[in-house]
């Protein structure tokens, strides 16, 4: 399965138990679509670098894991729904060629 990355932002008004809440949300939809190896790491709170959605500061969350696309088109279709995150973005992170694969070519 391919390795994804899902940081997303939440809302800075939630509250620490609402924050709780929505981040097992988002990682129980993902075990519940077969993703292996998440590894979930709660950034804290941090000024963003411009308003969205008239806010100035947003709740970082960024998840690891291995899923298979139609994981990630769902955890997406959520976040997209929710009112709670303000901001994501998934992305497949390049994995480093080793020396033996320089080697081959």
């Amino acid at each position: 399965m391919p390795q994804y990355e899902t940081m997303y932002i939440l809302r800075p008004d939630l509250g620490d138990e609402l924050t709780d809440q929505a981040i097992e949300k988002y990682q129980g939809l993902l075990r519940d679509q077969g993703a292996q190896d998440l590894d979930t790491q709660h950034r804290g709170k941090r000024r963003l670098a411009y308003e969205i959605q008239r806010h100035r500061e947003g709740v970082y969350v960024q998840m690891n894991y291995s899923a298979p696309g139609t994981a990630v088109a769902a955890l997406e279709r959520s976040m997209r729904l929710s009112d709670e995150v303000i901001r994501y973005l998934t992305i497949k992170p390049e994995i480093p060629a080793t020396n033996d694969a320089r080697d081959e070519e």
